[in-house]
């Protein structure tokens, strides 16, 4: 167990950091699986953009690499451009 003030603090801050990636990504990961179940493509347009915002933030905070993400919106860009 940790012995050293500033260790105890940072068990407790990746804690909360670990909390707080676990909610963003599900959150983006239930917004994906509702883009790829849309099927009018008025809707869909409206609601990629919030989903492709959702996907960089996450990249941004290296919570998701980079790669991932780019492939994530060019597969969802290509899906909704398919409708």
């Amino acid at each position: 167990m940790a012995q050293h003030k500033s260790s105890k603090k940072r068990i407790r801050q990746d804690i909360k950091i670990r909390l707080r990636n676990r909610y963003y990504k599900k959150t983006a990961r239930t917004s994906i699986a509702k883009l790829r179940s849309m099927t009018d493509k008025k809707e869909a347009a409206v609601f990629l953009p919030k989903v492709v915002s959702m996907v960089d933030r996450l990249a941004k905070k290296n919570t998701w690499h980079k790669n991932k993400s780019s492939n994530l919106k060019s597969k969802l860009t290509k899906y909704v451009n398919s409708l």
